[in-house]
């Protein structure tokens, strides 16, 4: 597994991140807590050493998810996690009363005794994010938390964040179809020593070739509810894959790989989710992809962004 460091830490980071959400029940359909923990132990086994979760997939059960997984491997694993969403999303919390309570209950259901990337999952846009990071600092002070990251925050909420206490990490959605933060985000992070980590590299699994009509989602994906999965969209979208997918044969790659070695190239950390070992192995392999100027050229001309936004209202 490739290397690279994360933020101004000095941390060696793989440079492919595993993202756990999915390994959740209301995510994307059926899970398997056995299958799942296997498959962390295979990332672990492979070099992944950037484990992502959050305390609100499945309200904890992500988190106990990778606790139960790290027993006896926790030296293996740089570990993130994110707070600010209450129970079924139910609200957005950045008040440091809020920030205490949180970072102890993820502490309990990872049963572990710190934290190495805690990210503000969402800037609470009823409380200064100075306040928020603030308590996130006392953290680091307290040693609960090693580093801090913020999760979907614009340009002015990271310079605000980072004067009060270095962030570490800026995660937000990047892929073939989601591109709305090279305008502003990446040029700011990239300034300020930010590692840029990249949620839905497959666009939720769309990049994967695997989806060809809107009935191969299961009832209880929440996809269903997105618009680039849904109408005329998701046709739209499955000629780009398939396009896309003619670059992937050239290099000698899958559609997803072609996908992941993209987001790399641009410079991100790429954290794909998965819930097997047979599509954590295919994704890692994507390490190993070059793409030239001319690559990259090409996969802009074919794919410059999805039909539909990411979420509704966008």
């Amino acid at each position: 597994m490739k290397t690279r460091k994360l933020g101004h830490t000095g941390l060696d980071v793989s440079s492919i991140g595993l993202g756990l959400m999915g390994m959740s029940p209301g995510i994307y359909g059926t899970i398997d807590d056995e299958e799942s923990i296997k498959t962390i132990h295979r990332a672990l086994d492979l070099g992944v050493t950037l484990l992502d979760t959050a305390d609100t997939y499945g309200n904890g059960h992500n988190e106990e998810l990778l606790g139960k997984a790290l027993k006896g491997r926790r030296e293996q694993a740089i570990v993130a996690t994110k707070f600010t969403f209450g129970p079924n999303w139910e609200f957005i919390g950045g008040h440091p009363d809020y920030v205490k309570k949180a970072i102890d209950e993820s502490l309990r259901r990872l049963n572990l005794d710190y934290i190495d990337l805690y990210y503000q999952h969402r800037v609470d846009p009823n409380v200064p994010i100075e306040e928020t990071v603030g308590a996130m600092a006392d953290l680091v002070k307290a040693g609960k938390v090693r580093y801090l990251g913020l999760s979907e925050a614009d340009a002015p909420n990271i310079r605000k964040a980072h004067a009060v206490h270095p962030i570490t990490a800026l995660q937000t959605e990047y892929s073939l179809w989601s591109r709305d933060v090279e305008e502003e985000i990446i040029p700011t992070v990239n300034e300020l020593g930010i590692t840029f980590v990249a949620y839905s590299p497959l666009s939720r699994g769309f990049i994967t070739g695997e989806l060809r009509k809107f009935e191969d989602l299961k009832a209880d994906d929440i996809r269903r509810n997105l618009p680039r999965f849904q109408g005329e969209n998701f046709q739209k979208n499955v000629d780009i894959v398939d396009k896309l997918n003619e670059i992937a044969k050239e290099k000698n790659c899958s559609m997803v790989q072609l996908a992941i070695a993209w987001t790399i190239a641009k410079g991100a950390l790429p954290i794909p989710g998965t819930k097997r070992r047979k599509y954590l192995e295919e994704n890692i392999a994507a390490v190993d992809i070059e793409l030239t100027s001319e690559d990259l050229a090409h996969i802009d001309a074919i794919s410059p962004e999805a039909f539909g936004g990411r979420y509704p209202g966008m």
